[in-house]
């Protein structure tokens, strides 16, 4: 399988930072939100030095796999999530 060693192009590598963002954002719990952007940023600088397409593609399917988690816990946390508000979302009364 040699596409499997084939490396991402940039513009795929970007489009699946913003994909886990953008999924980061539509969690309504507050600390689940920032955990994932949190942890997006932070993926993505540990693997900005990897120069081999080995290594590109594989921290690149590990990113698509996290994606289709992070859309999954949406779904699940947005059906079967409190209704109760974090701290950081309450509003001054």
């Amino acid at each position: 399988m040699a596409t499997a060693s084939l490396a991402p192009s940039r513009a795929e590598v970007l489009s699946l930072f913003r994909s886990l963002l953008r999924t980061a954002r539509n969690f309504s719990d507050y600390n689940l939100r920032e955990y994932t952007k949190r942890r997006t940023v932070d993926g993505f600088r540990e693997n900005r030095d990897l120069s081999d397409a080995v290594s590109i593609s594989s921290a690149f399917s590990k990113g698509k796999s996290q994606l289709e988690v992070a859309k999954r816990q949406v779904y699940v946390y947005s059906v079967c999530g409190s209704g109760m508000k974090n701290v950081m979302e309450v509003e001054d009364q």
